[in-house]
């Protein structure tokens, strides 16, 4: 029996996460802020594998779940439907779009930790934050490719870090894994590791010379 994963957001990497989700097997139920019947094009190009939900039904179908929107919003994703349950945090913090957050600002924060703190009984993994949304379904090669493009993950969750560490795999990428959620900081927007196509070499050389304040 196939997994499901749950994806809470719909926008470019949420979508981009279900194509190659359905491709590769998966079940996919999926949600946005507007309600399941503003996805019924996205659900009908992705065949019967997927079905639209709102965020707390997604939650609780997915075996584990992709959160996948605006930080401002995330105090909306529901927790009760996640717990005990790994979310993979796409997460980036856009001033511009989320206002500002002064423990991020001040390099006291993590994207990835604010989510952990509002879900409590989760465990949150860094996931598909620093790839554009269209390389995630045109840039996976298989296991052991030269040159392999790897992506970063950090969870305070053993479990959590392997399970993103497999669906990259998965997807075609490599993985580098930068170690608990308070150094998810290292591949944040205007690091070194940010939307760069690098393989694991390089992603390690660059998650350890980020700055702490962009």
């Amino acid at each position: 029996m196939s997994e499901t994963i749950g994806i809470i957001g719909a926008g470019n990497i949420g979508s981009q996460v279900a194509r190659k989700a359905v491709e590769l097997g998966y079940d996919v139920v999926i949600s946005n802020s507007r309600g399941p019947e503003t996805l019924t094009e996205l659900v009908t190009e992705l065949g019967p594998r997927a079905r639209a939900a709102t965020a707390e039904e997604a939650a609780a179908a997915g075996d584990f779940a992709v959160v996948t929107v605006p930080l401002k919003a995330y105090q909306d994703v529901p927790v009760a439907p996640l717990a005990g349950k790994v979310v993979i945090d796409t997460n980036n913090y856009y001033w511009e779009r989320d206002g500002h957050i002064e423990a991020l600002d001040r390099g006291e924060a993590t994207t990835s930790g604010l989510l952990q703190e509002h879900l409590p009984e989760s465990k949150v993994a860094k996931g598909f934050n620093h790839i554009a949304a269209a390389d995630i379904t045109t840039d996976g090669t298989p296991s052991g490719t030269e040159n392999r493009r790897a992506l970063a993950t950090a969870s305070d969750f053993p479990e959590a870090a392997a399970l993103v560490t497999r669906l990259y795999d998965e997807f075609g990428f490599d993985t580098v894994n930068a170690g608990p959620l308070s150094e998810s900081w290292r591949v944040e927007r205007d690091r070194p590791a940010y939307v760069v196509r690098q393989n694991a070499a390089e992603l390690e050389a660059n998650l350890a010379k980020a700055p702490r304040t962009a």
